[in-house]
């Protein structure tokens, strides 16, 4: 017999956040084993995404690149068709201006393009911060000092958010830069990422990962 939905994501979340110590090393070791990392770009194309607002998203050696001018006033967003609810969602970025964001859960509309949460992406602040466009604004703002011991300027970084339930985790290289407990927002939505309108705009991404988090059984099986 299959548990509730909610005794299923505590289950997993126990599993993701044991107590103790922040992680400081690479979060995937630290996943159950039955949690698997699928592509979720093909690093080639990008089919299974779709462009939407301003600015423009190419490949280039290896990773999606999109770039904006000052003057383009709309957001842009590179968005899945698909949406996801539980998951975990693996990426890595180099910010080299502007504001960006990892999306997850939102649904798409007007006037900001999506709604939802971001895990916050900065060329120089907030960066592993929670951030709810069109809805609460920031849900988890990290201070200067925080960002400064995660987050590498100029680098390639490594993002991870967890997410099962309303429980919500983000974390920066490693370490945890905001979490959500029982947070009431969005269930279920695409996943995007984000060129700010209005600024100079140059952000990386690569290697895209998710594992989709399954129901459990009292037996343990799936």
């Amino acid at each position: 017999m299959s548990l509730p939905r909610c005794l299923t994501s505590l289950l997993v979340l126990l599993a993701l956040f044991p107590a103790g110590p922040l992680f400081a090393g690479d979060l995937e070791s630290e996943l159950p084993g039955k949690v698997e990392m699928q592509p979720l770009w093909d690093g080639k194309t990008l089919d299974g995404w779709e462009a939407v607002g301003g600015g423009e998203w190419s490949i280039v050696d290896g990773a999606i690149r999109g770039v904006s001018t000052a003057d383009e006033k709309r957001h842009g967003h590179l968005i899945t068709k698909q949406q996801y609810d539980d998951f975990v969602l693996s990426i890595e970025f180099r910010a080299v201006q502007g504001n960006s964001g990892l999306y997850f859960r939102v649904e798409q509309g007007a006037p900001h393009g999506v709604r939802g949460l971001q895990a916050e992406i900065d060329a120089t602040r907030d960066v592993g911060g929670l951030y709810e466009t069109a809805g609460r604004g920031w849900v988890v703002q990290p201070t200067v000092e925080q960002v400064d011991q995660w987050f590498l300027p100029g680098e390639w970084n490594k993002m991870t958010v967890v997410a099962t339930g309303g429980n919500i985790a983000v974390y920066v290289n490693g370490q945890k830069s905001a979490e959500l407990r029982d947070d009431p927002g969005r269930a279920k939505g695409h996943i995007a990422l984000q060129l700010h309108g209005s600024q100079e705009m140059d952000v990386w991404f690569r290697n895209i990962r998710i594992a989709e988090l399954e129901e459990v059984t009292e037996e343990g099986q799936e």
